[in-house]
């Protein structure tokens, strides 16, 4: 079915390599030993792009701006001697927080989660069920699949009743961006994944027909999916059941691309908080099935690998952890409040700080590292220090100098968890 408008509106922005990854580096020290990674897994043949994030969050907590993050990440890939597209992602930013973002980053994260279920005028939500039947009518298969979606006029509206208000926000959005950039040179998100609740596949088509009625061409979107995507651990759920979800989404890419006029190269983007193992095999037998792309939006905990080659490194390194520790038990209340909603923390099973100050390094290092078959890793203790970085930030110059000090232990930690755990286990030769 042909598009009700011309491809050439939504051909605006930068085009992304199949694969990116976002790689969160919250102190600005380890874009070096990020890129080694990257670099080690194109030698292999595997390209991924990365894209530097931090959030409006991130930045007030440690007392940064974007324009931190920039410069970082071009010295980073100045020093790297980095010969590939990178890119910088204003994170989960609405109208009230991207001015800060708008001149320091080439890709933007619009966050609508807010909007989701926010009453729409009642002429815009009707012309969206129009469209929708119009492009699509009451049933649609899913291209390589045998699953129909229900596009009857009560199930549109419902889907347009819940998600119309947030595409208009997303099209404000944007185009404040455009306002100050203009159409070219930035790469547009979309994230619904911080919703109350999953989006179904015909909903993800709903909110792709507004996403291309406001004249957004974007490039990759987060939908949110069944199961819980806790900061730095696993994921909880049914990775099987997950897989045909995904499967489904990339199926609805598809449709919308062939029939919206979207970017050829709009992919699915999981915000997984990282470290969500059980999922990278399901996901990477959709990429290959389907010859889709991805977007990882945070793929290994910088600062967690921190505290990791410092904990190893013995001496004053181990200390401050140690000492991090012991702050991170008194405030675990104020540290957890802003992420209450993406960790699930039993204080009953955190070590206590009289406990850890008996730790040596690698025995630190065993409770932190996310490994699952280790008898001494801890997710209720990897959890509150993912969350705990705000107390290296207060540190200040302190916590920068132990980096600095144990340059080359912490950047080993950095590089092999990143490829090792991430990109190995993910992403493939396309």
């Amino acid at each position: 079915m042909a598009p009700d408008f011309d491809e050439n509106d939504l051909s605006a922005g930068i085009s992304l390599e199949r694969f990116s990854i976002g790689i969160g580096d919250r102190f600005g020290r380890e874009g070096v030993a990020q890129l080694a990674a990257l670099e080690a897994a194109r030698r292999d043949g595997i390209a991924v792009t990365p894209v530097w994030n931090k959030s409006n969050r991130e930045h007030a907590l440690i007392g940064t701006r974007p324009e931190d993050t920039r410069r970082a990440a071009d010295a980073a890939v100045r020093d790297a001697g980095w010969r590939h597209p990178y890119r910088l992602d204003a994170d989960h930013v609405g109208l009230a927080s991207v001015e800060k973002f708008l001149d320091a980053c080439d890709f933007f994260t619009l966050d609508v989660a807010d909007f989701i279920g926010r009453p729409a005028p009642a002429e815009a939500a009707q012309a969206l069920v129009e469209r929708v039947q119009r492009l699509f009518g009451a049933r649609q298969q899913l291209p390589g699949s045998d699953q129909i979606l229900d596009l009857t006029p009560a199930c549109v509206q419902a889907a347009a009743a819940t998600y119309a208000a947030a595409a208009a926000e997303a099209g404000r959005i944007y185009r404040r961006i455009v306002a100050h950039r203009g159409p070219d040179g930035f790469v547009v998100e979309v994230s619904t994944d911080e919703a109350d609740a999953p989006q179904t596949p015909a909903e993800l088509l709903v909110i792709l027909t507004a996403l291309a009625a406001e004249g957004i061409p974007v490039r990759t979107i987060a939908p949110r999916f069944h199961g819980r995507f806790n900061k730095g651990v696993d994921y909880v759920g049914d990775p099987q059941a997950f897989k045909r979800e995904f499967e489904a989404d990339v199926a609805v890419l598809a449709l919308a691309k062939a029939t919206l006029g979207l970017p050829s190269d709009l992919k699915l983007s999981v915000h997984s908080g990282s470290d969500k193992f059980s999922i990278y095999g399901p996901i990477r037998d959709v990429l290959v099935k389907t010859g889709a792309g991805l977007h990882l939006k945070t793929a290994g905990t910088t600062w967690l690998e921190e505290v990791v080659g410092l904990a190893l490194s013995g001496g004053e390194g181990l200390a401050f952890v140690k000492e991090i520790w012991g702050l991170a038990l008194d405030r675990r209340e104020e540290l957890a409040k802003p992420y209450a909603t993406v960790i699930d923390i039993d204080p009953a099973r955190l070590p206590s700080a009289a406990e850890v100050s008996g730790w040596d390094g690698p025995r630190f290092a065993a409770a932190l590292r996310h490994d699952p078959a280790c008898p001494h890793f801890n997710p209720h203790l990897r959890q509150l220090l993912h969350v705990a970085f705000r107390l290296a930030a207060e540190a200040g110059a302190r916590y920068l100098a132990l980096l600095d000090a144990n340059r080359a232990i912490i950047a080993h930690e950095v590089t092999t968890n990143l490829l090792e755990r991430h990109i190995n286990r993910l992403f493939f030769r396309s």
